[in-house]
């Protein structure tokens, strides 16, 4: 049976010339690419030629890309930086929506080390305050800690307004742009931020490398210390083919994101359409906000997500209740509930995100076999 892929926010599909790409420096271009003769030269230009792919993709200097294990360690690292450099300031920023990347490193260093967390809220439709945040803003902060554009909800939020605010405060800015990238034009010689995440498998590259951008003014402490790969800011014998992968992944995202947005965006909205007039009692969390052009986060009331899911999932369609990080919890995310979805709805929400590779037949199946599904599960959940 062919299957329908419709969660691209936990992770997407290889694409096939990602893959074509890769395959050389998995075979016979396999060189360590510190060594000095042709085989780890040829290494070493993969990786050369691949920061060059992500620089072009961010608009920044090559220089300023760091390549790492993933969005995971990207974020690890900026903030790590950040703390490294500041010792005496005990103070960060963030918001209850982020990522457990984020979330944990800051739960960990209030703990441990006695810092002041400020976990800023979100509005029912995911919108930030900025003006709550200057005013949490303080001269002990360090950081401020927000991501471009919610994994669940979609919701995008003001870089550059986000940024302006914490020159102006004259904080550091880390943004975990792990679902921006590849989704909307990013220009970071104009985005005032200093730390800049990114993972190449929410983009059709690989799984297991993703990439750090650090602002030149911005202080960096090495995340993992040994020898000197990186420039000296990563120690540990590169990831050549993911790497390439990943390189290749943002050509490819910068070929295909104007046309890509806009038939995205056309789905999404067939999607959300369809839903809003095909079944009753339905809410689109963060309709009100500019949201990710794949992304559509739709509660059923009286309805429970985890049957519909499974249902789905029997019938060859892919979808979520929430982050893939927490999968096996069968409880509303950390998100929904921040956003105040509301009790009669948050059980039965999905979570559908498309690529470039999705189609319209594919959307008008699901359209087609979710309200039978959302009926059923209707009839097994008390109202």
């Amino acid at each position: 049976m062919d299957r329908i892929y419709f969660d691209n926010n936990a992770t997407t599909p290889l694409d096939p010339a990602v893959c074509e790409t890769m395959l050389p420096y998995l075979q016979e271009r396999f060189g360590n690419p510190s060594s000095g003769h042709r085989d780890g030269e040829q290494a070493l230009f993969g990786i050369t030629n691949a920061r060059k792919q992500v620089a072009t993709l961010l608009n920044c200097q090559p220089k300023r890309i760091l390549f790492t294990s993933g969005g995971t360690e990207a974020n690890n690292t900026a903030i790590w930086s950040a703390v490294s450099a500041f010792p005496e300031k005990k103070h960060i920023v963030s918001s209850v929506v982020e990522h457990a990347s984020v979330l944990k490193p800051l739960e960990f260093l209030q703990q441990r080390f006695g810092y002041k967390i400020d976990l800023l809220p979100v509005s029912r439709d995911g919108a930030l305050d900025l003006q709550l945040l200057a005013e949490t803003i303080g001269p002990d902060t360090i950081l401020v800690s927000l991501m471009a554009a919610n994994n669940e909800s979609g919701v995008v939020w003001p870089l550059a307004e986000i940024g302006a605010l914490c020159r102006e405060k004259n904080v550091l800015f880390h943004c975990d742009a792990v679902q921006l990238v590849g989704k909307a034009p990013i220009d970071l010689n104009t985005l005032p931020v200093d730390y800049f995440s990114v993972a190449a498998h929410k983009f059709h590259g690989p799984k297991g490398v993703g990439a750090l951008y650090v602002k030149r003014t911005a202080p960096f402490t090495p995340f993992i210390m040994g020898a000197s790969q990186e420039m000296g800011h990563r120690a540990g014998t590169e990831n050549v083919a993911g790497i390439v992968g990943l390189g290749k992944a943002c050509e490819l995202a910068a070929e295909h994101l104007e046309s890509g947005i806009f038939n995205i965006l056309d789905l999404r909205n067939r999607l959300q359409e369809r839903f809003l007039t095909g079944i009753d009692d339905t809410i689109v969390n963060g309709a009100a906000q500019p949201r990710l052009p794949n992304t559509l986060n739709v509660s059923f009331k009286s309805c429970a997500s985890g049957a519909m899911v499974q249902e789905l999932d029997e019938r060859g369609i892919a979808v979520s209740a929430h982050s893939a990080c927490h999968s096996g919890d069968l409880d509303p995310s950390h998100v929904l509930r921040a956003m105040q979805v509301p009790e009669t709805h948050i059980h039965g929400t999905l979570r559908i995100s498309l690529s470039r590779f999705n189609t319209i037949d594919e959307v008008d199946e699901l359209c087609e076999a979710l309200p039978a599904i959302v009926a059923k599960s209707r009839q097994g959940v008390a109202v």
